[in-house]
Order: structure tokens, then sequence, then C-alpha cells
């Protein structure tokens, strides 16, 4: 991996949430890729219960400032880095004072999902994708993990399709089981298509569950991941009927060998 460009993208990220598959996995890889020589960059969302104190979060003056436009709604981008300890990872945080201000990641006390979480994940993948271009930075892999993070697929392919910094940027996305019960809000379809996105590219997304939404961020992937030993049938049909690199589910102990191995041989061939 040495001199390669990966970008990560995490719902999800020890040592700022608590420890999960999610959050595990988004931390490993990262270092996997870090320790073989890759160049690396982390984003995840600010969420209001990371301890910005602890952590040593800051604002990045120079990266901050713009409006993303979410269905129809003028929403500020602010961006925040950290640095892991003892990894020298840098870590930026998309931040918006409405989306991400609550203590509290998708859900509040009583485990009710947030009702705008479908605009958050909009916000957040914008986000992400506005910030690497004021860096500009073209990754040779950009990778997709945990569902907050799975709109940003679709918008790389069709909302930034005409991006020259990304035109040779290869998609992976890994599927996990941890995702969310229920759906989203129902008119999420029409929120994405208010950014010139066919509602038929995105039908499934009229019931927004997790499944669906797998489905999409998979759909516009170059290669897959399955991340967790149990994935649901449904969603890992639609993987197989895709015939795309697929890497079966591996433990953390075999990640370092199959992770690299599969970005060099699959993802970047």
């Amino acid at each position: 991996m040495n001199g390669k460009k990966i970008l990560f993208v995490s719902s999800e990220l020890v040592p700022y949430l608590p420890e999960n598959q999610v959050s595990l996995m988004s931390y490993e890889a990262p270092r996997m890729v870090n320790s073989n020589g890759g160049q690396i960059r982390i984003f995840m969302p600010r969420y209001g219960n990371i301890n910005e104190r602890r952590h040593q979060l800051h604002e990045v003056i120079r990266l901050s400032g713009m409006n993303l436009v979410i269905n129809d709604m003028d929403m500020p981008l602010i961006i925040k880095v950290a640095s892991i300890p003892r990894e020298r990872i840098q870590v930026y945080f998309i931040d918006n004072d409405e989306y991400f201000k609550r203590k509290a990641t998708f859900a509040d006390a009583e485990g009710n999902l947030f009702s705008d979480n479908d605009e958050r994940a909009i916000f957040f993948a914008k986000g992400v994708v506005e910030t690497v271009k004021k860096l500009n930075w073209s990754p040779d892999i950009i990778h997709v993990h945990g569902w907050m993070a799975s709109l940003l697929p679709l918008y790389l392919r069709e909302y930034y399709s005409d991006e020259p910094l990304f035109a040779d940027s290869k998609i992976v996305t890994s599927v996990y089981d941890r995702g969310y019960e229920g759906e989203l809000d129902g008119k999420m379809i029409n929120k994405i298509a208010f950014d010139g996105i066919k509602e038929e590219q995105i039908a499934s997304l009229t019931a927004p569950d997790y499944n669906n939404l797998l489905k999409v961020a998979v759909d516009y992937s170059d290669a897959v991941i399955l991340a967790s030993e149990e994935i649901s049938e449904d969603l890992k049909s639609h993987i197989a009927n895709l015939s795309k690199p697929v890497l079966p589910y591996v433990s953390l102990q075999e990640a370092e060998e199959a992770y690299t191995n599969f970005y060099k041989t699959e993802v970047l061939k």
C-alpha cells in the first residue's frame, strides 16, 4: 500500500465513540494501511456526545464556512480535526449545530431514531466531498463504513460525477449487521431527488430501511467487504447479484493481510 491514498469515511470510530464492530474496524483498517506505508484521511460526524476537550478537537477555519444545501435549506458546514494518540492519524469531523449538536449519535434516550437522520446522512456525504475538494487530495480508494456514511457512493457517482478529483477513485463499502430498526424519514427519496438524482436510481429508498440503504451504497461501489459474520440473506443475495469483487468475512486477526490483498488485487487492479 506504499504511497496509496485511502479515504476512510465512517459513521463511528474509536476512541471517539464506544467500541463496536463498526467503530473498531473503522479504526483498525486505517491503522493497517498507515502501518503499510499508505496515506490516509478519516472522516466521521462530530456527534454531540464526543468530548471535544478530552479528544482535543479544534475547528479548521480555512475548511469551514461553506453552506451546504439540504432539501432547499442552507446548512453551515463546520470542520474540526483531531489526532488519534499513538497512531499519528488525523481525523476530520463534519459538524453542524442543527444536525450534530445533540448529545447522542442516531437515536434519543428512548431509542427512537432521530427524524432527520436522512438529512444528516446527506449532509455528511456532501460535507466529506466538499472538504476533500478543499484539501485537494485525490484518493485512490474511498472506503465507507457504517450506515450514516452509506450515501457517499451514490453522491460521488451521481451528484459529483463531474468532479475530476475523484475520477479515478475506487469505492469500497463495508457491510455490517449493525444497522437500525425501522425506517428513516419517508420523504428521504424526495430529498435526494432534490439534488438532481433520479428517483428510479434510488427506488428502493421509498422504504428507507437499513437493507435498502445499504443496497444503494453497494450499487454505487466498486467493491464490497462483508464486515460482519452474519449479514441478512436479503442483503447477501443483492450483493451476490452485482458481479463486483466481494471480500467474505474475515476475523480481526486475519484482516490486515486480507484487506491489503483485496485492495491491491481486486480494487486497484
